[in-house]
């Protein structure tokens, strides 16, 4: 007999044999009654028990069932206008596939709230939790629409290594790792080698998967180990042209979700608007204009810091009303020797970043494809030419004009549901103090 989900069962059923599978959400005994509430991962049934139609083999065995506990079902449909999908199972047969422990460490249901530490500790049984089960739905959604995008416009999938012979920017944010007894690093970011696959001949890419940072944030928008989507194309005109790839990406993940997530979108009480393109743009040195004028003072060359983020923010909003936006052509001083730099002001660099609601959301822009530039920046900003060797040789042999992003999932994720810590759009969080489960 095939399965049936939760979702699926309705009063059109009435009268056929059906087989559901799940978690014992709740279960009810009012005497001559006995109600399960079964769970899966489309959402809850009924099962009713009633002593005059059920054997009393059966009904022990429902007695015996604790919260979480696994079962099968296999029992009749019956049209019930006050039970969940207006219909119910009147079980004919019960198999205890897993019985759960007594108590449960959390309460799935959420009217006991758990603190996150808590919950993360008991992970496995937190996801469990309706809400979560959303989030989750949604991001697997968010991803499906931006590779719809970028699969229609011809961008082919690839792999980049996840582990590397040297820290790929800054050797004090790195991951350490024996490497059959020679040192290695986990990648902070794939991007070197996506263009190293643009030098290799493969115009337009894009690589899903995971990075690592090794800094010591804690932060509500940090983790040590995030995904993102991560893009790049060759032959490009100049770094705007990643912005209307961004926006695109955009644009088909909102779609998606907003299409195929209706009841997720509900249950969390997020309304998804798709973003009307192009997105605003903020360059340096304008911005340091705007941020004085709202009373903050940045020097030329500095990084923005989370105040100042927050002011552009809100001077997005008045003026454009707008939620994602780009910053571009920062100081090249603040960028690393691979950034493209403004020919005509090399002080500043054709690198963008994309905000959400004041959240820095990507990082990118055209990249240094001529060799005795990326010679002189290396030598500018300090490195070692034999330490980068590995990855600048290749421009020696012609490498066209190229560029790029990767756009955090987590955060994407984080900013697009309203979601107060980034840890709660991670399956299975990695922050300093966190390794397991």
């Amino acid at each position: 007999m095939e399965r049936i989900l939760a979702e699926e069962l309705n009063p059109k059923l009435h009268g056929k044999k059906v087989l559901v599978k799940g978690w014992i959400a709740e279960a009810r005994d009012f005497g001559a009654l006995k109600f399960l509430i079964l769970r899966d991962s489309s959402g809850f049934l009924q099962v009713t028990a009633n002593k005059k139609q059920v054997e009393k083999e059966l009904l022990e065995k429902i007695e015996s069932l604790t919260k979480e506990s696994v079962v099968e079902v296999i029992g009749k449909v019956q049209k019930a206008e006050k039970a969940m999908n207006k219909a119910e199972i009147i079980p004919e047969k019960l198999e205890i596939l897993a019985l759960s422990e007594a108590p449960v460490p959390l309460d799935i249901s959420g009217k006991i709230q758990s603190d996150q530490s808590s919950r993360l500790d008991y992970r496995c049984i937190d996801l469990r939790a309706p809400k979560n089960q959303a989030i989750f739905r949604i991001q697997s959604k968010l991803i499906e629409g931006a590779v719809e995008w970028l699969n229609r416009n011809k961008y082919q999938q690839v792999f980049t290594p996840c582990l590397m012979g040297t820290a790929s920017e800054s050797g004090a944010e790195v991951f350490e790792v024996n490497y059959y007894g020679k040192k290695a690093f986990l990648r902070q970011d794939p991007q070197l080698h996506r263009q190293l696959t643009i030098a290799g001949g493969i115009e337009k890419l894009y690589d899903i998967g995971p990075s690592w940072r090794a800094e010591k944030s804690h932060t509500t928008r940090h983790i040590c180990e995030h995904r993102t989507i991560a893009v790049e194309k060759a032959f490009l005109e100049d770094e705007l042209e990643t912005e209307r790839i961004q926006e695109n990406i955009i644009v088909s993940a909102l779609k998606r979700v907003k299409e195929d997530c209706k009841k997720e979108l509900e249950l969390l009480g997020v309304k998804v608007e798709v973003p009307k393109t192009p997105f605003p743009e903020l360059r340096f040195p304008e911005i340091y204009s705007i941020l004085e004028k709202k009373g903050k003072k940045v020097g030329k060359g500095e990084a923005l810091d989370t105040e100042a983020e927050d002011i552009l923010w809100k001077y997005i909003q008045e003026k454009y009303k707008a939620e994602f936006y780009f910053i571009n052509r920062f100081p090249f001083a603040e960028k690393p020797f691979y950034v493209m730099r403004v020919d005509e002001e090399p002080e500043y660099a054709r690198s963008i970043d994309l905000y959400y609601r004041g959240v820095e959301l990507s990082s990118g822009g055209q990249r240094e494809h001529r060799h005795e530039k990326i010679i002189e920046q290396v030598k500018e900003k300090g490195l070692s030419l034999e330490g980068v060797e590995w990855f600048t040789k290749f421009f020696r042999y012609g490498v066209p004009p190229h560029g790029g992003f990767a756009i955090g999932i987590e955060r994407l994720t984080k900013q697009l549901l309203n979601l107060e810590n980034i840890r709660d759009t991670a399956l299975f969080p990695r922050d300093p103090e966190r390794l397991n489960p």
